[in-house]
């Protein structure tokens, strides 16, 4: 049964996390008692250095990994103790996800790619929405070929607008603009940035660069599976600052 929360502010909410893996008789805490919400309508970056929790963080938010202790509401549902087929629907319901590799099905066209979570759901499919997330993300009618006919920009539009369409409580981001130019991953962020204060959608993202954690409302940096600090209107320059001080920051909270 859901356990939901009513009016709650936030799309994501974590208490107490922490996710442990056993390798042989040690055991390493990928994450260290994260307490942490994520507010409707925000775009999240998540930082640190290799190993420090990120992608855990992103696969327990998402119902993705189960934490070894500690909870977990996404949209209001505890998803302690649902099983792989609950939490496989809860996902398809109320979260989009964009990665690296676009993942898109090469014989479908980008249409096609768009709405075909939908249509696995059983759900119909508006045409009127489709049109709107076509537009929002500037596809026209590319919408109409097939990936390897789009640049790897087009690519990761149609990702976005399959995520988009289903209008899901948060969209996970992990690494979005790691293939893709300059230029283009510029494009694709302020594109990420305005699905959020024009449309009211909620995005959590894990990224290691500056640049694209600017484009965020907020950036939460992480070191050795704990939240060191948080950095709200970020730049580039103050984000690769502090990055450059997760160290220090973690021994002045004592660890914490």
């Amino acid at each position: 049964m859901d356990m939901r929360i009513n009016n709650t502010v936030s799309a994501v909410q974590m208490r107490g996390v922490e996710k442990i893996y056993h390798r042989g008789s040690t055991s390493v805490a990928a994450l260290a008692g994260v307490d942490i919400d994520f507010e409707r309508g925000t775009f999240t970056a998540v930082m640190g250095p290799s190993g420090s929790g990120k992608s855990t963080l992103l696969h327990c938010a998402a119902g993705l990994d189960q934490p070894t202790s500690g909870k977990v509401l996404l949209d209001g549902v505890d998803l302690t103790g649902k099983n792989e087929t609950e939490l496989t629907m809860l996902r398809r319901d109320r979260i989009g996800f964009i990665f690296q590799a676009f993942n898109l099905l090469p014989a479908l066209t980008g249409e096609q790619n768009i709405v075909l979570p939908l249509e696995l759901a059983g759900r119909k499919v508006n045409k009127a929405r489709l049109r709107e997330v076509v537009d929002s993300v500037g596809l026209g009618e590319r919408v109409k070929h097939r990936p390897a006919e789009l640049s790897g920009g087009q690519q990761q539009r149609i990702a976005i607008a399959r995520a988009l369409i289903a209008q899901p409580a948060v969209i996970f981001a992990d690494e979005p603009t790691g293939a893709l130019d300059l230029r283009t991953a510029r494009d694709i962020l302020s594109l990420l940035a305005q699905s959020v204060h024009q449309l009211g959608q909620t995005i959590v993202m894990v990224t290691h660069d500056p640049v694209a954690a600017s484009y965020a409302d907020r950036v939460v940096f992480l070191a050795d599976g704990r939240i060191a600090t948080e950095m709200y209107r970020p730049t580039a320059h103050a984000v690769a600052e502090q990055l450059t001080h997760l160290g220090d920051t973690v021994v002045a909270a004592g660890g914490r």
